[in-house]
């Protein structure tokens, strides 16, 4: 019996473009406030760095002003026009376009990265489909998701997020796209504390300006600097308890 794709949580009620609206109006008017991160402070940059020098076309979906493979060299695709200002401001190759439709042809990329996006979406066969189809064959996918719908918090609606995937329905998403998952890690910057979440809602829905100044100076750079480094295991056997996960996938040779 097939799993089917996902579980919803309460977001599930939305449609297509309301989704894609909501999302467009909070990540606008965040990344039209927040500072860029280059790739080098994130926890992610040990795995990219090894991975960047075996490969030699990137394509990065959708990472706001959180890109995680290098400026250089890499085509950045995204909905949020503040955001593709501010990268192409910072030397990056930029596109306005969306997951489900990327303005590349075939085989186009030998690695490709996806953090944070197919959670977002209501089409994510669609979604995976467009990262498989602009991938080569044996081309290495970085793919980060939220796991388990009992997990589901009001941050997560907050963000925007459609989903949370149970384990093996996203290995069996992956594998019908032709990905077979290398290895994973335990993955997030998300606070542990709700209330601390509540804080952050509340100030950001009420006192916004207060919000992004503790964001950029304090609560961003303090995190990057906490960050713990990445530890992965062979294949894909998440712990309880792990509610997000950075996938490494290969994609099937021809």
């Amino acid at each position: 019996m097939t799993i089917a794709s996902f579980t919803s949580g309460p977001s599930a009620a939305r449609t297509d473009a309301e989704l894609i609206g909501s999302n467009k109006r909070f990540y606008d008017a965040l990344w039209s406030e927040a500072k860029l991160f280059a790739p080098e402070r994130f926890n992610t940059w040990p795995l990219v760095s090894e991975l960047a020098a075996l490969t030699s076309r990137r394509l990065e979906v959708a990472p706001g002003l959180r890109p995680r493979l290098p400026l250089a060299d890499t085509q950045f695709v995204d909905l949020s026009r503040p955001a593709l200002a501010e990268l192409g401001r910072s030397g990056a190759r930029v596109a306005n376009a969306m997951i489900g439709a990327l303005p590349f042809r075939d085989a186009s990329f030998d690695f490709v990265c996806a953090f944070d996006i197919l959670e977002h979406v209501v089409d994510d066969e669609g979604a995976l489909g467009e990262l498989a189809r602009v991938a080569e064959p044996g081309a290495r996918l970085l793919l980060s998701v939220p796991l388990h719908p009992d997990a589901w918090t009001p941050f997560d609606d907050f963000v925007g997020h459609y989903r949370r995937y149970e384990p093996e329905a996203i290995r069996e998403l992956l594998s019908r796209h032709g990905f077979a998952i290398e290895r994973s890690a335990v993955y997030g910057m998300q606070p542990k504390s709700s209330k601390l979440l509540d804080l952050g809602q509340y100030f950001l829905t009420h006192h916004r300006a207060r919000a992004m100044w503790w964001y950029n100076r304090v609560f961003m750079p303090l995190g990057v600097r906490f960050q713990k480094p990445l530890a992965f295991t062979e294949g894909f056997a998440p712990a309880p308890g792990v509610d997000e996960v950075l996938l490494v996938c290969r994609k099937a040779d021809l």
